[in-house]
């Protein structure tokens, strides 16, 4: 089945990318810090500005801000996979975005990304999951 063209490729995107057959790839903290600093990396070049992200087993969630979607995409996933190094493909193709309209729509995407640890009972609370944006380190006393 085609992917309908994009209509937007500027912008603030709430973007959703599988793993491969649904591998649970970032089940593994190695492989879900990997994937953070190769988030992280891309960020600190100023390709894109990263307003959240949650790492699930299967999936991941970004919203981010960039002037070109499929070229942050593509280094996102493909540094990923090229450090990662490994015999099996890494990512399903392609991948979903949703054009984030305003204010509430960020907040709203926003929440449902923060709470996906939750939801799939990985949590009890957003700020509990450590391969989220939402995640607060323990501090020591």
């Amino acid at each position: 089945m085609a992917h309908p063209p994009r209509t937007a490729n500027a912008g603030t995107f709430f973007v959703t990318a599988i793993t491969h057959n649904r591998r649970r790839l970032f089940q593994t903290d190695a492989n879900a810090t990997l994937f953070i600093q190769t988030l992280q990396h891309y960020r600190a070049e100023s390709l894109y500005k990263l307003h959240a992200f949650v790492v699930m087993p299967d999936h991941i969630h970004l919203i981010l801000t960039t002037d070109d979607l499929a070229t942050a995409m593509q280094r996102i996933k493909g540094g990923f996979s090229r450090k990662l190094a490994s015999s099996f493909p890494a990512w399903q193709r392609g991948y979903a975005d949703h054009l984030i309209l305003n204010r509430d729509d960020l907040l709203t995407h926003r929440h449902y990304l923060h709470h996906n640890p939750v939801r799939a009972h990985l949590c009890q609370q957003p700020e509990d999951y450590p391969r989220s944006s939402a995640f607060c380190s323990p501090r020591s006393t």
